[in-house]
């Protein structure tokens, strides 16, 4: 998922993990196809897939743990958990914050839905969710902009009136599009953000290389394509 967290420089680790110890794995939970809950109350999705292969390929011992996107960096940076797998886009902002490994995914277009075809972008108002590039995207260009805590909000707001239209990953709202009569995604798209790649403290270099190694053998032996195909994440590489 494409996001943008706006500062985190008042927080700070010490000292970095050891690889005896569990590896945390923070997500979201709450942006699918990426990472999600299941109906069986399970986390569920590509990452979630993705991460359970990477770590059984790095030989480490995961668990997952679920945090609020507007803090997942903050938190990550403090030690509550030691990587972040959540659809989160590699950005030069975030990177002076903390580190990512390579990219897991292509760049995403980000799309617009709306009620109409005939919606004009032009003054319209544009709901994103909050620490998102997308929202980012919106506020620099001098767009009407409301944001909101999640992804789900961001298309309550469309379907309530509240907003014209929503920006945000195009792999998230095609399924949400096709499945409701009356959103429909808009012609035009925002090529914002790069790959996607899991965020790693700055003084976690051992981790990173890590899964670096695991994400370069699952691309060679096209494993990492089979599950972007699955699940419909975006380009293959």
């Amino acid at each position: 998922m494409n996001k943008l967290i706006l500062t985190t420089a008042a927080f700070a680790l010490t000292a970095g993990m050891s690889f005896a110890d569990t590896v945390r794995m923070g997500t979201e939970g709450a942006y699918e196809p990426y990472n999600y809950i299941n109906d069986d109350g399970e986390l569920d999705g590509f990452e979630k897939h993705l991460g359970d292969e990477l770590c059984k390929r790095a030989g480490l011992t995961c668990e997952w743990v679920i945090n609020d996107w507007d803090t997942i960096i903050p938190n990550l940076v403090s030690g509550n958990y030691d990587t972040i797998i959540a659809g989160m886009s590699i950005t030069d902002e975030r990177d002076e914050v903390i580190d990512f490994t390579d990219p897991y995914t292509q760049p995403d277009p980000s799309a617009y839905m709306a009620l109409s075809a005939d919606v004009n972008l032009d003054g319209a108002v544009i709901a994103a969710q909050t620490n998102t590039i997308q929202s980012g995207f919106v506020a620099a260009s001098g767009g009407t902009l409301v944001e909101f805590a999640t992804a789900d909000e961001t298309v309550a707001a469309v379907r309530s009136g509240e907003a014209d239209a929503v920006l945000a990953d195009r792999n998230y709202l095609l399924p949400i599009a096709d499945a409701d009569a009356g959103l429909v995604l808009l012609a035009q798209q925002e090529m914002i953000g790069g790959g996607v790649g899991m965020g790693i403290r700055e003084s976690d270099g051992e981790l990173r290389a890590k899964f670096n190694t695991a994400i370069q053998s699952m691309k060679a032996d096209g494993s990492l394509n089979a599950l972007i195909a699955e699940w419909g994440v975006g380009e293959k590489f």
